[in-house]
């Protein structure tokens, strides 16, 4: 038992392998071409946490949306942005993801007009409800594109087509390809970042898995 649970460890823990099976989950990079054209992209929250302490919002390690998202805008590459990310902490506050987002698009100069916002997403089911909700109220006709990690997207990319609405994805914060060049520590040397992954690994085909069974996501 003991070697048994040893072997778990050390495949669990060793960081090359969770990058190599994740090479083959994680959504592929895409490169929108030089005169594609999307009415809008649609970012997915999770990017911003909340200290309940100084009663504020900061960006955490998946904040490539966020960059990723401006950098298509100010490219031309979309014309809006839907930003669907509302609260989806246990514990109640006042804190909304969105309208954190959305401020700090502003003050880079993007015009507050060509943001909108859901606010109220608790996951990735709701977002994208409430982004259909969005795109028809405000009579949007595509192409979407479908902005989050790239982990995310195969989980997202399927509530988003249960929804109706067909989008193209955007991944970024790969980590896959987030290799450096130190060849013990990237390969060999057992990491609790591994682990961690493995266990976002799982809960994502479980989310899939759920989904397809019941039609939720």
């Amino acid at each position: 038992m003991f070697k048994l649970g040893l072997l778990f460890l050390v495949v669990f823990s060793n960081p090359y392998i969770i990058r190599q099976v994740l090479y083959y989950y994680e959504e592929k990079p895409f490169t929108p071409g030089t005169n594609a054209h999307y009415s809008a992209g649609i970012v997915l929250g999770g990017f911003v946490s909340y200290n309940k302490k100084d009663d504020k919002g900061y960006f955490n390690a998946a904040s490539d949306r966020f960059i990723q998202t401006a950098l298509l805008y100010k490219k031309g590459t979309i014309d809006r942005i839907i930003i669907a990310a509302g609260n989806g902490y246990i514990t109640k506050h006042d804190f909304k993801e969105a309208n954190f987002i959305k401020a700090n698009l502003v003050t880079l100069g993007i015009p507050e007009e060509k943001i909108l916002t859901d606010s109220s997403s608790r996951n990735t089911l709701e977002n994208a409800i409430n982004s259909r909700a969005i795109i028809q109220g405000e009579g949007l006709r595509g192409p979407f594109l479908l902005i989050s990690s790239a982990m995310h997207l195969p989980r997202a990319k399927l509530a988003f087509e249960k929804q109706h609405v067909q989008v193209t994805p955007y991944p970024c914060d790969f980590d896959s390809r987030n290799v450096g060049n130190n060849f013990i520590e990237d390969y060999l040397l057992p990491s609790s970042l591994a682990i961690n992954k493995w266990e976002n690994l799982i809960k994502e085909i479980a989310g899939i898995t759920v989904y397809k069974i019941s039609g939720k996501g």
